[in-house]
């Protein structure tokens, strides 16, 4: 008798047990689930100034995937603000786009006055992104600010 409680026990215990790793291996699974997101149409906005240039890759509707800068990508100082810089910064976030989230077509959104302007959408056309529009929307000041009062004398 002995022998048929011990065999009807082990089942059991390893029954529940089973269950119990199950539980923990599905909950594992949920969290470690995460759909690899593929943008073919995306956005490229380019900020230039003559400090630094920024280069940001977005979905259509705005949203960030991924950054890069010059700064970012070691240069220091004056150095940062060159055509060169923003090159590097370009293919840089160029190729994390194109390798994370299949980016293929882009629109160019190009703001402020830097060196890097030009040679940032030329960066593109390198890593093999074709550039559907290119678009400047440098801010333009409307009227200026209130002028001085005038002197008294």
């Amino acid at each position: 008798m002995t022998d048929d409680t011990t065999k009807a026990e082990a089942p059991e215990t390893e029954q529940t047990e089973s269950k119990d790793d199950v539980q923990i291996e599905a909950k594992k699974t949920v969290k470690r689930r995460k759909a690899k997101r593929t943008v073919a149409l995306g956005q490229v906005h380019i900020q230039a100034t003559f400090n630094n240039t920024i280069i940001t890759f977005t979905d259509t509707k705005g949203a960030a995937l991924v950054a890069s800068s010059a700064g970012a990508c070691g240069f220091r100082g004056s150095k940062k603000g060159t055509a060169y810089a923003a090159q590097i910064a370009g293919e840089t976030a160029a190729n994390t786009a194109k390798s994370q989230y299949g980016v293929r077509k882009v629109e160019v959104f190009v703001k402020g006055v830097g060196l890097g302007r030009d040679a940032a959408i030329r960066a593109l056309s390198n890593v093999d992104i074709h550039v559907t529009s290119i678009s400047d929307v440098t801010g333009i000041p409307h009227g200026g600010v209130r002028p001085k009062r005038v002197r008294r004398t």
